[in-house]
């Protein structure tokens, strides 16, 4: 088990996630917000969505209080996160069916629209390239797909310097000293990191259109790009 899988598995852990990525994720409430405005663009008032890495249940919950219409399919390979997004969503959870595993469990849709947040920095190149295309498969003819993850420049002195202003972010949040430097210790060591082209050549090659960058946090990109 990785140190990942081991983190989203961990009861400790898992109990306070949801307290993590406000204070992680520069903009993180805004970020959700904004992406649910752009699925919304493309989306019916009765939308299906699928949320790929929905453990937590805080995008969820964010797109469900935004749309009370829609209805969601939530993926995530950790059971314990995907028990605490049904206890995010309270009485909303009976909008969302939830599925353990990963892009190969999600149901083929066709979805209205698709979200994959803070998760495709856990996974390799060629990993995301397959989960883009799926996602792209299981979505309906111009349907929007938003995702947000840890992405910089590149270069010997480019990276370093973001890196060390997403450290500062942590220190200016709260988070202790020794915390702050062990998740920049985290993201440099464990995680892949892409330049943002690379990002969202990922998307084009994937079969997505006009992917537009709508939200920078630092060390964080996200995009919504089309079918």
């Amino acid at each position: 088990m990785t140190d990942i899988q081991a983190m989203f598995s961990d009861p400790q852990a898992v109990a306070r996630y949801t307290e993590g990525p406000p204070r992680f994720v520069p903009g993180y409430n805004a970020m959700l917000s904004m992406a649910a405005i752009l699925l919304a663009e493309r989306a019916r008032g009765d939308a299906r969505i699928l949320v790929l890495g929905a453990g937590g249940g805080l995008e969820l919950k964010t797109f469900a209080q935004a749309q009370p219409r829609w209805s969601f399919d939530g993926v995530d390979p950790s059971a314990a996160m995907l028990a605490l997004a049904g206890q995010t969503l309270g009485p909303l959870a009976s909008r969302a069916r939830l599925h353990q595993g990963y892009i190969d469990d999600a149901p083929e849709g066709p979805f209205d629209g698709a979200s994959c947040l803070l998760t495709l920095h856990f996974v390799d190149v060629e990993e995301r390239r397959r989960i883009a295309s799926e996602v792209r498969r299981r979505l309906k003819p111009r349907a929007a797909f938003v995702a947000a993850h840890l992405s910089a420049p590149d270069g010997n002195e480019e990276r370093p310097l973001w890196l060390s202003r997403y450290s500062a972010f942590l220190a200016a949040s709260g988070v202790e000293p020794e915390q702050a430097a062990a998740a920049r210790n985290a993201v440099t060591n464990h995680l892949e990191i892409l330049t943002p082209a690379q990002d969202e050549a990922i998307l084009r090659e994937a079969g997505f259109s006009d992917p537009t960058l709508f939200y920078t946090g630092f060390t964080f990109r996200g995009w919504v790009a089309y079918t």
